[in-house]
């Protein structure tokens, strides 16, 4: 079997190009993979919110295969592509004729998408969902979005991945270099800064529990995705103990998270995602806060924290920071068992063979599809 491979890859500046350069890797190791042949037996196409992944999805219309999401919410990725017309009738494919006054109302309010909960209410999945043979998602509340648009799509649901990096930058040297002692308990927040991963309420969290533990530092890394964003944070990133580094190189940002104590990765509104970035901090030990959501929901209790949505997530997040900072050695055991679950289930060699059954099993039951069925 010979599979044609669509995805970005590096040095494309995304978490989807660095997971497909180790999942081609891996699965090469077990068979044939061709990276965007003009022919193959099954075709694997990586679909998410970047506008790298524009081609990708016309080419997944226009020569089905399996397209593997990994962001279940396209509705913000169609909305920087299309145009009013076009938007407006994709809506109205997805959700009904009766919704086209939302439809253009939601047009006209663009520009708040990325922090109002509507856009991502409305994954906007069906046109690319009919038209693939086979959906791989990586968590239950993805794959409850694709059967939400198409109850007949045929679903596997995959892990993300876990690849152990390579960075061999000094820990130490860049504790000094940030200002950071032993004596320091560190929170630390990665990846791309945008209003859904709940920084605001990160950093008022992180401010209210430092009046009782100020040892406590919180680390901020990555790049803003909005200056709006930047401006409302800067009071709070001015903030006693809290040190914001910006966008840094792939073997900084990995020895960054390796020098913290504890991640912070929230998510509301939701997007369908299962972060890389956690799951990177969970399977080198690290306790690692997450919002309680259905993308969150495989993880066993004992391997991370969970915090409801709601108006008490600010109060509950800086109390169960004080009681980690106070109690570190409650972090370095559910750190312990966080990387326990993750080398097992989420481990290169057991995905990419996850992969080839999933495929194997889409194209067998394509050729046992009667023609005119397809």
């Amino acid at each position: 079997m010979r599979t044609g491979f669509y995805s970005p890859l590096p040095p494309a500046n995304t978490g989807v190009a660095d997971y497909s350069a180790a999942l081609i890797e891996a699965m090469r190791r077990i068979g044939r993979v061709d990276v965007n042949p003009v022919d193959s037996d099954v075709r694997l196409y990586h679909l998410g919110n970047n506008p790298l992944h524009r081609e990708i999805y016309r080419r997944a219309l226009e020569q089905p295969g399996v397209i593997v999401l990994h962001d279940a919410v396209l509705h913000h990725f169609l909305l920087g592509f299309l145009k009013k017309e076009q938007y407006v009738d994709e809506f109205v494919y997805n959700y009904g004729e009766w919704m086209r006054d939302a439809a253009q109302e939601l047009w006209c309010g663009r520009a708040r998408s990325a922090a109002t909960c509507e856009y991502f209410r409305h994954p906007m999945l069906k046109r690319i969902v009919e038209a693939s043979s086979g959906v791989v998602v990586h968590n239950p509340g993805a794959a409850a979005m694709v059967l939400l648009h198409c109850p007949g799509a045929r679903v596997f649901e995959i892990p993300h991945l876990f690849c152990a990096s390579a960075a061999t930058l000094g820990v130490d040297r860049l504790k000094d270099r940030l200002g950071l002692g032993p004596h320091h308990f560190v929170f630390g927040v990665f990846g791309y800064l945008r209003e859904s991963k709940r920084l605001m309420p990160v950093l008022r969290a992180f401010r209210r529990m430092r009046r009782a533990q100020p040892n406590a530092a919180l680390l901020v890394v990555g790049s803003f995705a909005s200056a709006d964003l930047e401006r409302a944070a800067g009071p709070l990133l001015a903030s006693p103990g809290v040190i914001c580094t910006g966008s840094m190189p792939q073997n900084e940002f990995d020895a960054l998270i390796s020098l913290v104590n504890v991640c912070i990765n929230l998510r509301h509104p939701a997007a369908g995602e299962t972060s890389g970035i956690a799951i990177r901090a969970m399977g080198t030990g690290k306790a690692v806060i997450l919002t309680d959501t259905p993308e969150t929901s495989r993880f066993p209790e004992n391997t991370c924290l969970r915090i409801a949505v709601g108006p008490d997530e600010e109060r509950t997040l800086a109390a169960l920071m004080l009681w980690l900072a106070q109690y570190p050695a409650a972090a370095r055991e559910i750190g312990s068992r966080a990387a326990s679950y993750i080398g097992r289930e989420h481990n290169l060699e057991r995905i990419a063979r996850l992969y080839w059954e999933a495929l194997g099993y889409n194209l067998a039951m394509a050729k046992e599809t009667p023609t005119d069925e397809r």
